[in-house]
């Protein structure tokens, strides 16, 4: 390992020949070097001048001495390429990159400046050997333009030198990434929460994370809550996460840390939940998302952030890892995860779970499909299913996941509109219902459901959702249950009922009129199932249907070819489904209160997948016996390809509303039928209470 020292001489170098870029290339002319590319390298040797002016601010308390407007002129210039408006003259986008450079050099640079643009990050968190790797691979590249004597490189040299980076750096970002989720001695972000004057927004600018609208006006609303309240939220959502402890029986008192992930804004209810965390012997672990291509997972943003400065920027780049993916890259991957966690498997075991914080209320983003992006292959796709495989096996030797729980609550950001702060004041009341009668009126419905064979839910008008849904069959009816009592602990707020169905048998069509998932927002999704597993997919979020299906596969199915039906539930909490409708953002909540507004479908794993094997009781004492299915069960099998298909590593809820739902009956082996909703409306004996938020 490289010494402090030698990485800051080599930084110091590396910084003085950037220093010069702009000066050389204004010295070349066409016949040299062309002026796109000179712009280029122009544009990036300022943004990295840019981030070293803040790598070299020695003491942090500089953002509390400069006034707002040059925080906020530093947080601009630090984004504003990349920002819409200055998009589509962006090197950061692949279409124009190529507009500019060529073919060859367009997709290599545009990967390049993203990557480069890891460097704020680095920056901020003082991670020099990081930003002095990022930059010297920038260098590399540029001096194989100045140093050839006019003729210019091949791209294949440019993109062996991306490849070499990627997988000499893998033992560095990849072993601090794995670190940083186990670690509570990174308190880059938790001295900003507990340190900071939080009723001067200035503190914002500490992260580094891009600062539009919603961070600043959720900073300033939280501030003007009473303390009381500020308590309450905290304590709702760190209740939530003990008692997801209790309800799985695990022992908390061995565990040490908890990882909290939030919005950029929300410090101050965090700093009371982190109170409420060492209560219970837990330190905070809070890690920002990955920055660098090599630890991220198409748009996902797992960690604390901002809003991104734009959506666009992070779905074309969603897939630049294509570059340098291949099978030495993955399996040095694997060792590097393999050997972090070994190393730190103290660290790992007294690990409690992540508590989440979710924001809602963005504009639902359609994305554009461009020309030049980066795309896996086929046989990257398919290597990138297995990776997902045998990542998880690893994270879960060392963190099992039978010995840890989590919690996840959602609020609103301001982007919501004009009534952000009552719309926020419903959340929490959503947040905080009654958990005493919805467990009775939701045991109402496992009663009925507990006597079916199967579970038929019908659309109505437009949505052609037609499906049967194969349930488990009871050993003992009188001590056994199919469907998990589901109130506020792990996921807040209360309402649902959920079971792992069977998947032979289980046949029909999944329907949605609109749905927003992981960010992206689905239009007329389609999904026909055979047999429990996706048989085909479509949607109408583009003109043609390639587009829609590989959208599909891409964004939902995280390129698997199928994915098995991991959940079937009925969503209770009326309350907040009517809050939505009134206020008319049903399409802007989170999956966590939108799968509690109606019946949903999870594709890919179970919710208990790696943990089948505990025991789960719910509160009228009967254990839950649907916890696998058959894709699951080959975990327990003697051929280790076939143990490989056991898990799909995903897990996602597709939420139909109410008002498109026709009927869903509770179908018995004798052919009765009984409804539990019809036309929208729950008709079951003892879930009438339900359909009062409807009335009022």
């Amino acid at each position: 390992m490289n010494s402090l020292e030698e990485i800051y001489e080599r930084l110091e170098l590396a910084i003085e020949r950037v220093s010069d870029i702009r000066e050389e290339m204004n010295s070349l002319d066409d016949e040299v070097i062309p002026t796109a590319v000179r712009d280029y390298f122009v544009c990036l040797s300022d943004f990295i001048g840019s981030c070293y002016d803040v790598l070299a601010v020695e003491d942090n308390s500089v953002y509390e001495r400069l006034e707002l407007s040059e925080l906020q002129n530093i947080n601009h210039r630090l984004y504003q390429d990349i920002l819409p408006e200055n998009y589509d003259e962006s090197f950061a986008n692949p279409d124009y990159a190529v507009k500019a450079l060529g073919k060859e050099y367009g997709k290599l640079f545009s990967f390049l400046y993203a990557e480069v643009r890891t460097l704020i990050a680095y920056a901020y968190e003082k991670r020099t050997l990081e930003f002095t790797a990022t930059v010297e691979l920038f260098l590399e590249i540029y001096s194989m333009f100045t140093g050839s004597e006019g003729e210019l490189p091949q791209a294949k040299y440019i993109k062996e030198a991306i490849c070499y980076h990627m997988f000499d750096y893998a033992d560095v970002l990849v072993a601090d990434r794995v670190r940083e989720t186990l670690d509570p001695s990174y308190t880059f972000a938790t001295d900003i929460v507990m340190k900071s004057d939080l009723s001067d927004v200035r503190y914002l600018y500490k992260y580094g994370e891009y600062i539009g609208d919603n961070e600043p006006k959720t900073a300033e609303f939280l501030n003007k809550l009473p303390e009381e309240d500020i308590k309450a939220m905290a304590k709702t959502y760190v209740d939530g996460f003990v008692k997801g402890f209790e309800t799985m029986r695990i022992d908390l008192k061995p565990k040490k840390s908890v990882n909290i992930r939030y919005s950029i804004g929300q410090e101050r209810m965090v700093r009371e939940a982190i109170k409420l965390f060492e209560e219970q012997g837990l330190k905070p672990i809070i890690f920002r998302y990955a920055v660098s291509r090599c630890n991220r997972k198409l748009t996902v943003r797992t960690g604390y952030m901002g809003t991104p400065a734009n959506k666009q920027y992070e779905y074309d780049h969603r897939m630049d890892e294509a570059l340098f993916y291949n099978k030495a890259y993955v399996e040095r991957k694997l060792a590097v995860i393999e050997d972090t966690y070994e190393k730190y498997k103290d660290m790992a075991a007294v690990y409690a779970g992540p508590a989440v914080i979710e924001t809602f209320g963005e504009l639902p983003f359609k994305p554009e499909i461009k020309e030049n992006v980066i795309k896996l292959s086929k046989k990257q796709q398919e290597m990138s299913v297995s990776y997902a495989g045998r990542n998880a096996a690893i994270t879960n030797k060392y963190i099992p996941r039978d010995k840890y729980s989590f919690t996840i609550i959602a609020y609103p950001i301001p982007e919501i509109g004009e009534d952000f702060e009552e719309i926020f004041a419903e959340i929490v009341k959503v947040n905080t219902l009654d958990n005493e009668l919805y467990k009775n009126i939701q045991q109402s419905i496992i009663d009925e459901l507990d006597k079916a064979e199967y579970v038929q839910v019908l659309g109505k008008g437009d949505n052609k959702t037609d499906i049967k849904v194969m349930l488990h069959k009871l050993g003992n009816p009188d001590k056994e249950t199919n469907f998990e009592n589901c109130l506020a602990d792990v996921n807040i707020p209360v309402g649902e009922v959920f079971t792992s169905p069977v998947l032979t048998g289980t046949n029909g069509v999944l329907n949605v009129s609109q749905v927003y998932l992981n960010e992206l927002k689905y239009v007329n999704l389609n999904i026909e199932f055979k047999d429990g597993k996706i048989a085909d997919y479509t949607c109408d979020n583009f003109d043609s249907e390639e587009e829609n299906k590989k959208f599909i596969k891409e964004n939902l199915m995280f390129n698997h070819d199928t994915l098995p039906i991991g959940e079937f539930a009925i969503g209770t909490n009326t309350t907040a489904y009517v809050m939505a409708k009134k206020r008319d953002i049903v399409y802007k909540l989170p999956i966590l209160i939108v799968e509690k507004m109606g019946p949903h479908f999870a594709v890919g794993d179970t919710c208990y997948s790696y943990s089948e094997e505990a025991v789960l009781y719910n509160p009228d004492g009967k254990e839950i016996i649907a916890k696998e299915n058959e894709c699951s069960l080959l975990r327990k099998s003697q051929d280790e390809k076939e143990q490989e298909k056991a898990y799909y590593n995903c897990h996602t809820d597709i939420t139909i509303p109410y008002e498109e739902i026709g009927a869903i009956y509770s179908v018995h082996p004798d052919g009765a039928r009984v409804a539990i909703i019809k036309d929208g409306r729950f008709v079951l004996e003892g879930t009438e209470e339900l359909n009062r938020a409807f009335e009022e």
